[in-house]
């Protein structure tokens, strides 16, 4: 029966906060209605719209409750154990474990594992689908155990596609209606950084810390202090042969320089209404690499394109433009809302761009990327050879990540430059990885239909899986030519479609990476090494002799249109979704039914985590020994590593140890379920700089009177000494995904607080979840300039009752024979939720304690 609109209820913001409603931007709107909607009290919520209106600070927090929780398999992996080890500490307790279960839907995606060990070649997908499940079938059945075990846990098995895409696609509804009959907008959290990208339809969401999802899931709302708020006003429209993806980089170019770090930025102006939602999705999804919180796009007409385009029911489609509409949240691009600050891009002046070679914000013209790479190597590319390869020589180019492969558009562009390469006899050196990993297993069949993926496999970008490859590391092997290369000295680049280009990200033993859009990305690979510019000088010859550039084989917007309109068949995105889910294979991996987990001591991938349990606070008064001392942009990768254990590392030798294959280790991101594996990993990233002990490995550091050791000895050493540690480091602090482990693993060295010149949001949530303080440098101190040894102290006092939000204090740096310095800092505590944390030791104890006073 189709509704009567009229009669459709829901939050009446116009009604409760007046006018006010037309002048603030649509993320307040929406932060507001779910505020209401919770049980918010209304007055104290006008009275903090007119403060932030008028330019006056609020102490005002917003009650915030998701819809729904978005997570993936390795950061599902170390969440799902705490809850596991929790129920275990319940029971012990005399406790019923079941009664610890999530209060929300969590919908898990299995898309962070598979790794390109086989490419080039048709079947590759395959094989490396079978290799993940082999690879991580212990862990998988602990998933499959949460998720018959856990109500509200559902898990999408590998292969079905990467967790935005599957967000984008098939979970996000836009507009939702509750048992209770009312009306309201789909808000998410997910644990991943690149959760933003739901943005482009319309769907407010951030990514977040596992540790403060775990919090969500059990019923606890999300306090947001009132945030700053940047607007980014769009006018004109991009230009023919330029992408979402030149877009994006620049974006996040320009909003880096401004500094938006904490903020939600929201996209505004005429301009909006030229991008298609799949290409607002791409801008989104880098809301992490421009610093902010979120990067939101008001629903509008492109809105419902894309909900046509994937499938949605018609019914639901008709329902959201006149509810948005009286709800005030309906995209107006004649609106000029009221932004803390705001910029503007004109998208006529956006031309052909990549990122790096180590920052996703260092944009550039195709013409600058050679001398990017020789201020990056701090030498010229040379003619000399290198083994087989050249000076510059690009080892990896990989189509990879939600970002650029979940717009048709993206994907079409990179198979037509395939298509019109192969044409006029182009080919890619041998050298070069190559690979295509959609983030939908319904690209597969529009590539297919659209004649394109012959082209692309004829290039060597056959499809490697449906998952996060590349982007996230998992890139798999380098051929031994290109690892002789490094090891002579030559300059060596990887070029993907991804959203971080860190050195290490890409591999381990990649420093230099560039991020671009596919097309971009397969005419790297034709010219196989960094050399000039691609944009104007020859990529190659054709069959004739004569030069081909770039421009001969760069598909234009309406060939683009031409091939989606051929290929596009809205059916198939459920339809090859469905087909992907019944995956044999998961079937095959059985799970007991039991309200508590049964450990298995000898695993080599689950572990009952050391800290689930009732945790004293961290705060006080007491003297700590510097641990570590780190310098800028110091990311989550450098301190909690994603990538491949090696042989010879510490973690490595543990799982040696017991039994594991010295030649199939597998990356740390599989073993997030084994606090041992991990905690010898930190800070194992070769870039990392410990300036306690720089001629040293990262891992390293040093205890006064002791010496060098590992990081984790050091830490037991400073335990056994009843020395309370610290870690220092510079601005950035714990950039870059939302892994909790770069939080839960410093929490098991004992730290009791972070001091940092500035911290990243996510990760600073993550620390508080963990209970340790974050600590802000207020002043002009910069812990890796100013000679701090191993015989240091610092004076910390900040006690439980002190503790207040951006609480002022003063640090006491004591050294041997020298006058004592005070050091201005202020508490990076941002909410009364996050002060309760760290009163209560962090978020599992504080679930565990709310457990248990329940029982009593």
């Amino acid at each position: 029966m189709k509704l009567d609109i009229s009669k459709a209820q829901y939050v009446d913001l116009a009604q409760i906060i007046g006018t006010r409603v037309e002048k603030i931007p649509y993320t307040l709107r929406l932060l507001s209605e779910n505020h209401l909607r919770h049980g918010g009290n209304a007055a104290d919520l006008t009275h903090a719209l007119d403060a932030w209106m008028s330019g006056r600070n609020t102490d005002f927090e917003f009650r915030f409750m998701p819809n729904r929780l978005l997570m993936h398999d390795t950061t599902c992996t170390p969440a799902l154990a705490d809850i596991a080890a929790l129920r275990d500490v319940l029971a012990e307790h005399g406790g019923d474990p079941s009664a610890l279960t999530p209060e929300l839907p969590i919908e898990v995606s299995v898309d962070h594992s598979i790794a390109v060990d086989v490419y080039g070649q048709r079947g590759a997908a395959l094989q490396n689908a079978k290799t993940e499940i082999a690879r991580n079938k212990e862990r998988y059945a602990f998933m499959k155990w949460a998720s018959a075990n856990l109500q509200g846990v559902h898990v999408n098995p590998p292969g079905t596609g990467i967790m935005h895409t599957i967000n984008l696609e098939q979970l996000a509804s836009v507009l939702q209606r509750g048992p209770d009959g009312l009306f309201h907008p789909d808000m998410m959290l997910g644990t991943d950084s690149h959760t933003p990208m739901i943005n482009g339809i319309g769907v407010l969401a951030w990514g977040v810390g596992g540790l403060e999802a775990e919090s969500v899931m059990f019923g606890q709302p999300v306090s947001i202090a009132m945030p700053s708020v940047v607007g980014v006003e769009l006018i004109g429209a991009l230009p023919d042969k330029v992408f979402a993806t030149d877009l994006a980089l620049v974006v996040t170019h320009r909003l880096r320089e401004l500094g938006v770090t904490g903020n939600f930025v929201e996209f505004f102006g005429h301009g909006v209404s030229t991008l298609s939602a799949d290409e607002r999705a791409v801008i989104a999804n880098m809301a992490p690499e421009y610093g902010a919180s979120t990067g939101y796009f008001p629903a509008d007409d492109q809105t419902i394109n894309f909900l046509k385009r994937t499938g949605r029911p018609t019914e639901e489609i008709e329902r959201i433009e006149p509810i948005f509409k009286q709800m005030k949240l309906w995209f107006d691009p004649d609106a000029s809302p009221i932004f803390n600050k705001q910029i503007q891009i004109d998208l006529a002046q956006i031309a052909p761009a990549l990122a790096g070679p180590r920052r996703p914000q260092d944009s550039c013209h195709p013409s600058e990327v050679q001398a990017r790479v020789e201020e990056a190597i701090q030498r010229p590319l040379s003619d000399k050879a290198y083994g087989d390869l050249p000076d510059g020589a690009i080892a990896i180019a990989a189509i990879t990540s939600c970002t650029n492969t979940s717009d048709p558009a993206l994907l079409v562009a990179a198979g037509l430059v395939a298509k019109k390469a192969y044409e006029l006899g182009l080919s890619v050196p041998s050298w070069v990885k190559t690979s295509l990993a959609p983030g939908s297993p319904s690209a597969k069949k529009l590539l297919e239909r659209a004649e394109l993926l012959g082209p692309l496999s004829r290039m060597g970008f056959d499809i490697v899986g449906f998952g996060c490859t590349t982007c996230i590391g998992n890139s798999g092997p380098l051929s031994a030519n290109v690892e002789d290369a490094l090891g002579q000295g030559g300059a060596v680049c990887a070029i993907v479609s991804g959203n971080r280009n860190f050195p290490g990200r890409i591999h381990p033993k990649l420093d230099l990476g560039f991020l671009a859009s596919p097309p971009l990305v397969v005419a790297y690979a034709l010219v196989g090494k960094i050399d000039g510019d691609i944009w104007s000088d020859p990529i190659g010859q054709n069959d004739m002799g004569d030069p081909v550039y770039l421009r001969d084989i760069w598909p234009s917007k309406s060939e683009i249109a031409s091939v989606l309109k051929k290929g596009l068949r809205s059916y198939e995105v459920r339809d090859e979704f469905a087909r992907a889910s019944n995956s044999a294979d998961w079937e095959e991996i059985s799970c007991t039914q039991s309200a508590q987990f049964p450990w298995d001591p000898s695993s080599r991938s689950l572990r009952r985590p050391k800290f689930a349990k009732v945790s004293p606070s961290k705060l006080g008064t007491y003297s700590a020994a510097p641990l570590m001392v780190l310098g800028d942009d110091m990311t989550t990768d450098h301190i909690s590593p994603a990538g491949l254990i090696a042989p010879k590392s510490a973690a490595g030798q543990w799982l040696i140890e017991r039994g594991a294959d010295p030649n199939n280790l597998n990356v740390f991101a599989s073993y997030r379920g084994n606090w041992e594996v991990m905690l010898r990993g930190l800070f194992t990233n070769r870039l990392a700089t410990n300036y306690l002990c720089e001629t040293a490995s990262p891992s390293i550091t040093v205890v006064e009177e002791i010496g060098e050791m590992p990081i984790f000895s050091a830490a037991e050493a400073l335990d056994d000494l009843c020395i309370s540690k610290v870690i220092l480091a510079g601005e950035r602090y714990g950039m870059g995904s939302s892994r909790d482990w770069a939080a839960k693993g410093v929490a098991l060295l004992g730290c009791r607080a972070i001091i940092a010149r500035s911290f990243e949001r996510i990760h600073r949530t993550n620390l508080i979840g963990m209970g340790i303080l974050p600590i802000t440098i207020t002043d002009t101190f910069i812990p890796k300039t100013a000679g701090i040894t191993p015989a240091d102290r610092f004076e910390i006092s900040v006690n439980a009752e002190q503790i207040d939000i951006q609480l002022d204090t003063v640090l006491a740096w004591k050294r041997k024979g020298e006058r004592t310095r005070k050091i201005q800092c202020r508490i990076a505590v941002e909410t009364h939720a996050e002060v309760d944390l760290l009163r209560q030791g962090g978020v599992l104890s504080a679930i565990l304690q709310r457990k248990m006073q329940a029982r009593l």
